[in-house]
C-alpha cells in the first residue's frame, strides 16, 4: 500500500515468540515457535512535528501487548491467532491500516513455515 503525505508504516519484523498454537496433542501440550509480522499506518504529522512520543504512535507498548496476547493465550488456529492479533492492533485509534501476518515455522515437514495473514483498514 502507498503511502500518502503525512502518513506513517511503522514495521514490528520477526517477532518470535512462543505459544501454544495447533490441535494435535503435542501442540496443544507444548509452546511452539510463532513469528509475527506487522504493519501499520498512521497519520505521522503531529508526532513529526512536536517530535513527542505522545503525539505518535508507540510501538513499543503495542508489541508488549502482542506479546503478552500470545504468551497468555492457546490458540487452535493460526486464522483465529492472527484475527485477534489484528484486532488488538486496531483499537488503537490512531491507526488507519494494519496488516498482521503470523508464521509458524516447521509445520509442514518439507517448508520452512506456513503463515496466515490478515488486514483490516479504517
Amino acid at each position: 500500500m502507498a503511502l500518502e503525505s503525512g502518513m506513517a508504516r511503522i514495521r514490528i519484523k520477526d517477532l518470535r515468540l512462543r505459544t501454544y498454537i495447533g490441535i494435535n496433542d503435542d501442540e496443544i501440550r507444548n509452546k511452539q515457535d510463532v513469528v509475527i509480522n506487522i504493519e501499520v499506518l498512521y497519520p505521522a504529522r503531529n508526532a513529526v512535528r512536536a517530535n513527542d512520543i505522545e503525539d505518535a504512535l508507540n510501538y513499543r507498548t503495542l508489541t508488549k501487548a502482542v506479546i503478552a496476547h500470545v504468551e497468555n493465550n492457546r490458540f487452535s488456529l493460526l486464522e483465529r491467532m492472527t484475527q485477534e492479533l489484528l484486532d488488538l492492533v486496531m483499537r488503537e485509534p490512531s491507526v488507519c491500516h494494519a496488516q498482521v501476518e503470523v508464521d509458524k515455522p516447521h509445520a509442514l515437514r518439507f517448508a520452512d513455515s506456513v503463515s496466515i495473514t490478515l488486514a483490516a483498514g479504517r
